[in-house]
Formats: C-alpha cells, sequence, structure tokens
C-alpha cells in the first residue's frame, strides 16, 4: 500500500484528523473561551467538505474490505453537506448551552465518529467492515440522543435508541451469520457468486433487512422514531432524520442491487408490502401530531416509504432517483428542523398550534419553513418535486402501477397535514405570537443554504444527469 492508495481514504483519514485536532483543542484552550471551539470544529469540517468534491479513483483496499468508486465518494459528499449544514443550524445551541457545560468538544467528537462510521460502512466490501460502521455510526448517537442531561426525555431517548439499536444490530448480525453459513464468505463479491434461494439463506436476508430498516425507520421496525426525536435534542433529531437514514438507504441499495440481486424476485415482494405499510403509517400518524418534532418524525417514515420505490425498481434509473432524492431531502428536512430549532431556541415553542401568526411577526422563517414542507410535499417547482416524480418514474418503468397509484394517494395525504403547518403560520391570527427575533449568522446561513439547495435541484439541475450516468456501477 503506498501513499496514493491512502488518499482513497481521505474523507476517514481527514475525517479523523479533524476528531484528533478538536481533542488537542479541548486540553490547550482555556476555559473563557471555550466557544471557539465551536467555530474551529465548523471551519476544519467545512474544508474537509470542500476537499471531499476532489476527484478520486476507484480501487479497494485491505483484501477488498474497503472499496470505493466515484458514486460512493458523491455519497459522501452529500452527507459533508448535510453535516455542514446541521453545524452550522447548531452553532447557536451548542454555544448558548453546550459549551457553558463544558460538553462542546464532546459532542463535535460523537458526531464525527458517527459520520466516521458511515464513512466506512458505505464503503465495506465484506460485512466485516460493514457492521465495524453500522456500530461506529449508531452507538455515538444514542449518547447524542441523551446529550440534554436535564431534560427527562433526552435520558429516555437515549436508553430508548440504544436498547432498540443492539436488538436491530443482533438481528442484522444474526442474519449475516447466515449468510455466511450458506455461502462460506463474508465478502460481498465472493458472496454474489456463491448465493442461492436456500431457505437459510431467505432468513438471513430477511433478518439483516430487518436490522437495516431500524435505521431507516421502516414500517414495523419505526416505534423508537417519534419518542426519539421527540426527546433528543434537535440538532441531533434532524441528524437521525437525515444524515442517519441517508447512509443506511445508500448502503441497503448497494447490497440489495448487488450481493442480494440473486434473491431479486423475493425481496421485491417484501419491499412492496414494507413500503405500502411505511407510507401509510407515517402519513396518518403525521395527522395527529402537534409537536413539530414528532410530526417531522412521522414524515420522515413517510418519506422513507417513498425512496423504496426506488429500491423496487432494482436499476440504474432507481439507483439514480435514490441518490438523488436523498439528496433534496436533506435540504428539505434540514430547512424545516433548522426554522424548528430556531424558534426552539429562542423561545422554546415547539407545538404547531404556536406557530400561529408567524408570518406576521418572523416572514423570512415562515417562508423557509413553507419552503421545506412544499418540498416534502412534492409541490413544483421545488426539488421535492423532481425527486418524487422520479421516483414514481423508476418504479412505473418495473410495472409497478398500482404501488405508483398508492404513493400518489399518500402524497395527497402528506399535503394535507403539510398545509396545517402553512395555514398556522399564514392563515391564523394569534393573540399570543411568537415575538420577532434575528438568528445569528451560521443559523441564517445553513438556513439560506438549504433554500438555494431545495430551489436549485428544482429549477435547474443537471446534477440528476451527473448521478445517473455514476448509477451505472451497481447495475
Amino acid at each position: 500500500m503506498d501513499f496514493s492508495n491512502l488518499l482513497l481514504m481521505r474523507h476517514e483519514i481527514i475525517l479523523l484528523v479533524i476528531t484528533l485536532l478538536l481533542i488537542v483543542a479541548e486540553v490547550f484552550i482555556p476555559q473563557n473561551k471555550k466557544s471557539s471551539i465551536v467555530h474551529l470544529a465548523i471551519l476544519l469540517f467545512g474544508i474537509h467538505t470542500i476537499i471531499g468534491f476532489l476527484p478520486t479513483g476507484e480501487s479497494s483496499l485491505f483484501g477488498g474490505m474497503f472499496r470505493t468508486n466515484a458514486l460512493i465518494h458523491l455519497f459522501k459528499n452529500v452527507l459533508n453537506v448535510g453535516v455542514l449544514i446541521l453545524l452550522l443550524q447548531s452553532a447557536d445551541w451548542l454555544q448558548e448551552k453546550i459549551v457553558r457545560q463544558n460538553k462542546g468538544t464532546e459532542f463535535f467528537i460523537l458526531l464525527f465518529s458517527s459520520l466516521l462510521g458511515m464513512y466506512f460502512m458505505i464503503s465495506s466490501g465484506d460485512f466485516l467492515m460493514f457492521y465495524l460502521g453500522l456500530e461506529l455510526s449508531t452507538l455515538p448517537v444514542a449518547a447524542l440522543a441523551a446529550y440534554d442531561t436535564a431534560n427527562r426525555k433526552s435520558s429516555e431517548a437515549g436508553i430508548k435508541l440504544i436498547l432498540s439499536s443492539a436488538l436491530a444490530s443482533g438481528v442484522s448480525l444474526f442474519g449475516i451469520s447466515m449468510l455466511y453459513a450458506t455461502s462460506g464468505s463474508i465478502y460481498f463479491d465472493d458472496i454474489i457468486q456463491m448465493i442461492t434461494s436456500a431457505d437459510l439463506t431467505i432468513l438471513g436476508m430477511l433478518l439483516f433487512f430487518a436490522g437495516l430498516a431500524f435505521k431507516i425507520s421502516l414500517v414495523p421496525f419505526h416505534f423508537w422514531t417519534a419518542d426519539v426525536y421527540e426527546g433528543a435534542p434537535i440538532s441531533v433529531a434532524s441528524y437521525l432524520s437525515v444524515i442517519s437514514k441517508g447512509a443506511a438507504v445508500f448502503i441497503l441499495m448497494i447490497l440489495l442491487f448487488t450481493v442480494l440481486k440473486p434473491l431479486m424476485h423475493i425481496w421485491e415482494n417484501m419491499i412492496y408490502v414494507v413500503a405500502v405499510l411505511t407510507m401509510f403509517i407515517g402519513n396518518l400518524f403525521a395527522l395527529r401530531q402537534q409537536n413539530l418534532k414528532r410530526f417531522l418524525a412521522f414524515s420522515s417514515i413517510a418519506q422513507a416509504g417513498f425512496i423504496l420505490l426506488g429500491l423496487i425498481a432494482g436499476t440504474q434509473l432507481g439507483t439514480a432517483t435514490i441518490v438523488y432524492f436523498v439528496l433534496i431531502y436533506i435540504f428539505s428536512n434540514l430547512a424545516a428542523f433548522g426554522v424548528v430549532q430556531a424558534i426552539s431556541l429562542e423561545t422554546g415553542k415547539e407545538n404547531i398550534k404556536d406557530y400561529e401568526g408567524l408570518y406576521r411577526t418572523n416572514p423570512n422563517l415562515s417562508l423557509v419553513m413553507m419552503l421545506a414542507l412544499f418540498s416534502l410535499a412534492g409541490i413544483p417547482p421545488v426539488a421535492g418535486f423532481f425527486g418524487k416524480f422520479f421516483l414514481f418514474t423508476a418504479a412505473a418503468s418495473e410495472g409497478y402501477y398500482l404501488l405508483v397509484f398508492i404513493a400518489v394517494v399518500n402524497v395527497t395525504i402528506s399535503l394535507y397535514y403539510y398545509l396545517l403547518v402553512v395555514r398556522a403560520m399564514f392563515l391564523r391570527k394569534s393573540e399570543n405570537p411568537i415575538p420577532f427575533f434575528q438568528s445569528k449568522m451560521y443559523m441564517r446561513l445553513g438556513l439560506l443554504i438549504t433554500v438555494l439547495g431545495i430551489l436549485a435541484l428544482g429549477l435547474y439541475s443537471p446534477l440528476y444527469d451527473y448521478i445517473y450516468e455514476l448509477s451505472g456501477i451497481f447495475n
């Protein structure tokens, strides 16, 4: 292995270096200047994000355990952009609450460790690297969910997440052991050649899928989602909603389209049922929510159901639409969570009823929230419309017309409850509306990036053609 091979791991190496630098900074920066840790972390991660866009080759390391190609490299960049936005939106909360508790550096260490695990997971070439990445990406988030130690719900969220994660991890590992028993190898390339439709192989695939379905919040593995989102800090909830879910979707797509492709006649039926249940349950339960974090939790469950339309296609078009939709979903959901975080940090209010009359006092935040919700609902011409349109096209191209019709019905349902929030902000009046306030620079910059992303991906998007060209790697 030479230096050029190590450059294939530059995402992982640079992120590890950033984490070590933050640990050193924690030691040497005096107590009265600890808030500078936040600025340093955002600066270093911003540089890391920019470096990530430099082109890379296609190769594998460590005997095939670690692999990278243009599409994997692109998806790591997508995750980097999402985390950078999240850091910008979290800066005020970190400086005003977390740094004062002397826990600022630990937050970044846990967050970057989780992201590092996702890097390894989506670059894995065998199930050992996959499982190590899965655990590294999950355990730090459980600590982050319980980070607000003064809040009882936050501690409860952390306990629920770690117990649910342990169960899902065990189930997934049991499934992997069955796949190993039938194929005699943990390497993806070897399993592709040896896999058969034996009963033990099918059971292993089902258990493995169940473990990843937990991270994606697919029904019936979604029960933890709303409680954890509500109890966790908003930054952590948004991380779980977009970054963690996006990485899990990507690795599931890779494995279904490559390693488990010979079993497509089995898993496509399973995904069909799960997609219908996930869309309906996510949307119907979202109708009942008043707390915005729970509202966005069930919304994210429904969005995961829509993503499955690209998975069930199993084609190059399906691959491209999944990656493109996840990118759009990151901008849209982070915009919504960013507004919720800005208002919660200023006023402590998180219910839909509290947003009545928001447009009259804070028109800019209202417009950002409206744009985010329209994108999540799939209203043209914002990016969410094209994301869902391409997903529907991918499913319809393989003959799943009934599934597309069910998805359109669910889009209509989702449009109703998204408009409930828009109605509260623009049409309702309140005797005690949220007063006008000015968010700080980092929050405004984070929201601006999300708005530009939603508009740019909707109005003009040659990026989709580029993603489509790269998507042939797995098909």
